[in-house]
This record gives C-alpha cells, structure tokens and sequence, in this order.
C-alpha cells in the first residue's frame, strides 16, 4: 500500500513538473545572460544562454570561463534577446537556444558555429557603410 502511495506521489509530482516546464515555454521562459556595451561606435552585445553561465569549458589545451561578470550584466527574456540580435552591429552568443534564434533569423549559417566541449559559440559582425 505505501509503495503505491508512493509511485503515485512521484507519477503526480513529474507531471507537474511537466506541465509547469511547457507553461514556462508557452509564456515565453527562455532565459539569457546579457551584457552589452559601445564599441567604436557600434553596439556589442554578449549573450549566453542562462544555466550556461558559471561554466568553465575545456576543450584540449583550450579553457573558456562563461563568468557572469561577462555574460550577465542582466538577465532577459527570449523577447528581448531577438530584438537585440535585430539592431545589435557585433554579437558574441553562447549556446544551443541563443545560437539556434540566431541561425532560424538567418544572421548565420549552421557552419559558422563553433562547439567548444560541444557548446555552440556564435560570432555575429554585420557589416555597415556609412559614406
């Protein structure tokens, strides 16, 4: 008897785990690390997908720190993270969600991603002449 209590607690438990995970996506609960700044005139921004940061990745002789001081000036929403890809000049982005709007806006192709420990990276310069 307490064995089928307990399978059915666990059974009721995961199902409303999952349920609040899909409503989170529905509502739009994609999260990102942010920060941005000026360059020569041109707006940078950095943008790391959110349980990314923190992570230190190592690849060879190659070590990549995703520290919060670089990626996390503030936390946004997905909403946020496609208008900044829109209007921004340079863009450096970090993981599968982030890397991914960025290809399906079609500012990059599947082969310009770089995986490091099989974290995607991104670079994004689009180019502007002002004569």
């Amino acid at each position: 008897m307490i064995n089928a209590i307990a399978i059915y607690l666990f059974i009721y438990i995961s199902i409303t785990k999952i349920r609040c995970s899909l409503h989170e996506k529905e509502k739009g609960g994609q999260r990102f690390g942010l920060r941005t700044m000026k360059y020569q005139g041109s707006t940078m921004i950095n943008i790391c997908d959110i349980e990314l940061i923190g992570l230190k990745l190592e690849q060879g002789e190659l070590t990549v720190n995703l520290s919060k001081e670089y990626f996390q000036q503030e936390i946004i929403e997905d909403t946020q993270a496609e208008r900044l890809l829109r209007f921004c000049s340079i863009a450096n982005l970090v993981g599968e969600r982030i890397v991914g709007m960025a290809v399906d806006l079609k500012y990059a192709k599947e082969v310009s991603i770089k995986r490091i420990s099989g974290v995607p990276f991104l670079m994004i310069f689009k180019f502007q002449h002002k004569y």
